[in-house]
């Protein structure tokens, strides 16, 4: 069986007179384990809970934002199948952005670092095509979607 994790692609928008794409930035997370890859806030779902639960969870774990302090993007839900430790992976993120563009971010044990990204930079960092993907949807998605 496939391991199920749940995450929020988190963004917000940079206040400019010229709104254009350059205005979105991404939250990524660096993993403190032996690997240190950039994602955005996810995890596994617990007994009980919905996909969408485990991934406001999680955010809060992980990143200190809480479920009020985000704004979920109706429209918007990607599915990632892949491999992960030899065992196949799903992960399904949805978009959320944040009410304050200076939130404050605190990071659990099992995070070294986050940034804000725009898309060029995020999909540098995150290493893996179907990351990449997702962000680059998510950017689509919102560039096509007034705010």
């Amino acid at each position: 069986m496939a391991l199920r994790a749940c995450g929020l692609i988190v963004f917000r928008r940079r206040l400019t007179p010229k709104v254009d794409n350059s205005t979105i930035e991404f939250l990524l997370l660096q993993a403190s384990d032996g690997i240190h890859h950039w994602t955005p806030p996810k995890g596994h779902v617990d007994l009980g809970e919905n996909d969408l639960e485990t991934a406001l969870r999680e955010t809060q774990e992980e990143a200190g934002i809480e479920a009020s302090q985000l704004t979920i993007i109706e429209g918007f839900k990607k599915e990632l199948n892949y491999v992960a430790r030899k065992k196949p992976k799903t992960v399904i993120y949805w978009l959320a952005e944040v009410k304050d563009y200076d939130i404050k971010i605190r990071l659990s044990q099992e995070h070294q670092a986050y940034r804000w990204l725009g898309l060029d930079e995020a999909c540098q960092l995150a290493q893996f095509k179907e990351m990449k993907a997702a962000l680059q949807e998510g950017h689509q998605f919102l560039c096509s979607t007034p705010a």
